[in-house]
């Protein structure tokens, strides 16, 4: 029988390797799998690559990873916020590397992965800064119908952390709103991907034309509780 609901999220990121690529979702404040962070924080994997939208609010979360020291690089397209103190102190040490790149290419560079996309060409970056390698090289370029074009590479996780509504045992997931952003194509480029979600239903109890990401790309799910978000985007129980 195939069942994916973890005992606890301590059981699901048990194997989760120093030096692992770990995509994790979240756009802003919202849908960022706060308790599968928190729970990779007490895990204590390090060396640790990060792919998200941003680099972290404030002091919990992907900051809190942050703090902890467990990452060497940050893969994102929103490093500097008003309440970035944390991922700013560590970069300008030099004790963290950053891979910017734009949100668009960002979301692509992860479907690509999925999907199975050896590499594709964007618009986006050419002639910039964003059109070099991180050693500086400059990426290859082509002109396509008269428009310049920079070759972009997939982006494989090795884990992907993500936020979901509701899920069933074999690990169909649907969304809340916002919440949805980078995890449908995030659980598709990763080896494994853990969700948490609020409500666990009985086989059949989400209808089949809902479903955003479907059981054959998540390995693990784990029943959480609401709380309420900087945001306020969910509210605690009466």
């Amino acid at each position: 029988m195939i069942n994916k609901i973890a005992r606890s999220v301590a059981d699901a990121l048990a194997d989760v390797k120093d030096g692992s690529t770990v995509l994790i979702g979240g756009f802003g404040t919202a849908g960022i799998p706060i308790e599968l962070i928190d729970g990779l924080i007490a895990q204590g994997a390090k060396d640790l690559t990060l792919v998200n939208n941003n680099a972290g609010n404030g002091e919990t979360g992907l900051a809190a990873l942050l703090m902890a020291g467990q990452v060497r690089k940050v893969i994102c397209s929103f490093p500097r916020q008003a309440d970035s103190q944390v991922f700013d102190g560590l970069y300008r040490s030099g004790k963290v590397e950053l891979e910017l790149v734009p949100q668009g290419n960002l979301a692509e560079r992860i479907r690509a992965a999925g999907a199975g996309v050896g590499a594709f060409f964007s618009p986006t970056g050419y002639g910039t800064e964003l059109a070099k390698n991180a050693d500086g090289s400059p990426k290859e370029t082509r002109e396509i119908n008269g428009k310049h074009y920079v070759l972009e590479m997939p982006i494989h996780g090795d884990v992907a952390l993500i936020r979901a509504e509701r899920g069933d045992r074999w690990g169909n997931l649907t969304y809340r709103m916002a919440a949805r952003n980078f995890g449908p194509v995030m659980a598709m480029a990763a080896k494994k991907t853990i969700a948490t979600v609020h409500e666990i239903v009985e086989l059949g109890g989400l209808d089949p034309e809902a479903v955003v990401t479907p059981g054959i790309f998540v390995s693990q799910i784990v029943k959480i509780d609401r709380v309420a978000t900087q945001s306020g985007g969910a509210k605690k129980a009466a």
